[in-house]
């Protein structure tokens, strides 16, 4: 039984990322800049970190290097995740799965377990460089998929953007 004249197969009604206030305080918050700019230095850091990964799972060389890029990578990660956090808070009133990124903060989840594993694993001295930097790798795997998500995010947030009309 179909209510309210709806015909079956009906595609759901869009319920857009952002309200108008909410929108307004997003534009305003500094914490918006702050996550625009942090999240190119975070994917840098993770480039040159998963470049030096890969060359020592391939060579034998330059475990050090490898080992400090993974722990500023992880730095990183969990200074976007406070900040972005209290973006959070300041456009949507929560500080963590506001509705419409329910399952990007989900994701995150897996990745910043993923990150802290690799540092339980490397200060603790659990496991060999090899199985440590592999559970590195599958958060690194985890944050592609989760930066892929934010990034779908932010083009239905332009897609939804209200158009400026020339005068």
């Amino acid at each position: 039984m179909v209510r309210g004249g709806g015909s079956v197969g009906k595609e759901r009604q869009h319920r857009p990322l952002y309200t108008p206030e909410q929108r307004a305080r997003r534009d305003a918050s500094r914490w918006t800049l702050v996550q625009g700019l942090l999240a190119p230095v975070q994917f840098l850091i993770f480039l040159v970190s998963l470049a030096l990964v890969v060359r020592y799972l391939v060579t034998g060389e330059g475990a050090g290097a490898a080992t400090a890029s993974i722990v500023a990578k992880t730095i990183a990660l969990y200074t976007i995740m406070v900040t972005g956090s209290i973006w959070e808070k300041v456009v949507f009133d929560k500080w963590l799965f506001a509705e419409g990124f329910w399952w990007e903060d989900l994701f995150s989840m897996v990745v910043l377990a993923l990150h802290t594993a690799y540092l339980a694993m490397l200060f603790a001295g659990i496991g060999s460089i090899e199985q440590q930097m592999a559970v590195a790798l599958a958060g690194y795997l985890a944050y592609v998929v989760n930066a892929g998500q934010f990034l779908w995010k932010l083009r239905v947030a332009r897609l939804e953007q209200p158009r400026m009309v020339p005068a």
